[in-house]
């Protein structure tokens, strides 16, 4: 497991690196370019997996091959963001963002199913295959339906100017802010898991049931809620957001029964459709037109560390007070509350600098 873990983490770490350098070659090559171009490499390397795996190779070319797969696929998030951002008009960006998380959602909900149905009766290494199969169909419907939607702007655009993003104060404020709420984020994959089985005793069915119903909330009320944000306002979203995050996870540290944990997924999954498309809709508003790809992927590597560090901090807790459920709950909500209280700090700082 420990080898596992490192794997795991120097993926984690290569993503994050490369999902900022999609951002910047988004904006020197183009959106559509480097789409093509991620998924056509992206089939080469889900096909080395299964060759590799069917053939039994050295775990070095396993682990190699699918941290390079997990880079590469990362430079896709944030040339994907912005080119919604291209393409929408700004007064419905926001619900734009609503219908793409809605289309994330089925994915991983279908893809671990349809995964899981074809382990029964295939190797592990076909399912790579078929992933690649999956990859090589998206690579055609980009290539005949989407159209470029920002032809960028070739050499004059380098590495460099990712660190140049960081001297927009109100953007890098932001950033921080919504890596506090990433962090809250991070735990419903993670630390409930644990706490939820092994701490409470529910079953790993129930656990699963918990995500089932996040996901289907999501599919179902991501899109009308994310039409009315515009109305509601993106820094109240914003506030809303983190607060939801805050109040839904602290109702876990009195879980009675599995019903006070449907509520409290609810009330999580409350959160997540209100803020998750807000932030990018946000960040469009933050970058200077030409810039929306570095922009996109500096924010996305915020994401990616709460994330990340979302399960180091809630595993610490676990082990630290494990017979405290409110005291582990009522932290990982405080980081929320703290990130709510920041927000409005945030539009207060960002509208006294616009006046």
């Amino acid at each position: 497991m420990a080898l596992v873990g490192a794997i795991i983490l120097a993926g984690g770490l290569c993503a994050a690196v490369s999902q900022t350098l999609g951002g910047v070659l988004s904006d020197r090559l183009g959106r559509r370019r480097l789409l093509l171009a991620a998924l056509g490499v992206s089939v080469i390397l889900y096909l080395a997996l299964s060759i590799l795996i069917g053939f039994s190779a050295e775990i070095w070319a396993i682990a190699v091959t699918y941290i390079a797969g997990r880079a590469v696929l990362m430079t896709i998030q944030p040339t994907v963001s912005a080119m919604v951002a291209d393409l929408s008009p700004e007064k419905r960006l926001t619900e734009a963002y609503g219908l793409l998380r809605v289309g994330g959602n089925v994915g991983w909900a279908a893809g671990p199913a349809l995964g899981g149905y074809l382990a029964t009766f295939v190797s592990y290494g076909w399912l790579f295959g078929v992933a690649a199969l999956a990859t090589a169909v998206a690579f055609l419907l980009v290539l005949l339906l989407v159209r470029e939607s920002y032809h960028g702007e070739g050499d004059r655009v380098g590495f460099r100017s990712v660190l140049s993003v960081a001297t927009n104060r109100t953007f890098v404020a932001f950033t921080g802010l919504s890596l506090l709420t990433f962090l809250g984020m991070a735990h419903l994959g993670s630390t409930l898991s644990v706490f939820t089985v092994d701490r409470i005793g529910f079953s790993t069915a129930q656990y699963g049931l918990l995500l089932t119903v996040n996901g289907l909330l999501v599919v179902l009320f991501q899109y009308p809620v994310a039409r009315g944000i515009d109305w509601l306002g993106k820094s109240r979203s914003l506030i809303i957001g983190s607060l939801l995050y805050g109040l839904g996870y602290l109702c876990f540290g009195w879980i009675g029964s599995f019903g006070w944990a449907l509520g409290a997924i609810a009330i999580v999954t409350a959160a997540e459709i209100v803020f998750a498309p807000t932030t990018l809709s946000v960040v469009n508003d933050l970058s200077p037109y030409g810039w929306r790809g570095r922009y996109m992927g500096f924010f996305g590597l915020s994401q990616t560390m709460g994330i990340s560090l979302g399960p180091l901090l809630g595993g610490v807790l676990l082990d630290a007070f494990p017979h405290d459920p409110p005291f582990i709950w009522g932290t990982i909500a405080a980081v929320s509350f703290l990130a709510g209280i920041g927000f409005h700090r945030w539009d207060v700082f960002r509208r006294a600098r616009s006046a």
